[in-house]
């Protein structure tokens, strides 16, 4: 089991997404919820194509934090 810090943000018209910690691993959708999900298909394919290549899995290194600011 791996757990990857997925970072999604809204542009115009869709979301996209990205991790830090698999570069190059990036997804849209039309809502969050969409782009949650094919970002959870991404990672699985960018793992599995790692795997076939004999290519390690990086290790999650990232974190986030929300700041509040007063």
């Amino acid at each position: 089991m791996y757990r990857f810090l997925v970072i999604i943000e809204k542009a115009d018209g869709n979301y996209s997404a990205y991790s830090p910690d698999l570069p190059g691993c990036v997804a849209t959708g039309k809502t969050s919820e969409q782009v949650e999900q094919n970002m959870y298909e991404a990672i699985e394919m960018h793992i599995r194509g790692l795997a076939e290549d004999n290519s390690p899995v990086p290790e999650p290194h990232s974190t986030a934090e929300y700041i509040v600011i007063k």
